[in-house]
């Protein structure tokens, strides 16, 4: 039983392993995209970090950077009918072209912010 278990389980990787490496060698090549950041009246910036960029060269996944404690919240976009929206854990920002409101998730925690590239 041991011998068909390992003739079925190498028949499988024998399967399996061509196409996970077919796969790898198509990798996307690393996110290459302008620097990003939101400029808020608060007076403070919150660098973006892309991740995950569409073929329009559109944000789709990224990490906001929180200035001085070196940690950054993970966002993804969130389909909208109007405008967009990023959230991630505790924090999200909503908009429409460079302006946004940015909410820490706490009631009146919402800051306005312009969308800033280089």
């Amino acid at each position: 039983m041991k011998a068909f278990w390992r003739l079925q389980t190498g028949a499988a990787l024998g399967l399996i392993l061509p196409l996970a490496l077919s796969a790898t060698s198509l990798r996307a090549e690393p996110v290459q995209s302008q620097k990003m950041w939101l400029a808020c009246e608060n007076g403070q910036s919150y660098p973006i970090q892309p991740t995950g960029v569409s073929r329009e060269n559109e944000l789709v996944t990224g990490y906001l950077l929180r200035t001085g404690t070196g940690r950054g919240v993970h966002l993804r976009l969130v389909p909208m009918g109007n405008g967009y929206r990023y959230e991630g854990s505790g924090v999200w920002f909503d908009g429409l072209r460079g302006d946004a409101v940015l909410n820490w998730g706490r009631p009146g925690a919402e800051v306005p912010c312009t969308v800033m590239q280089e």
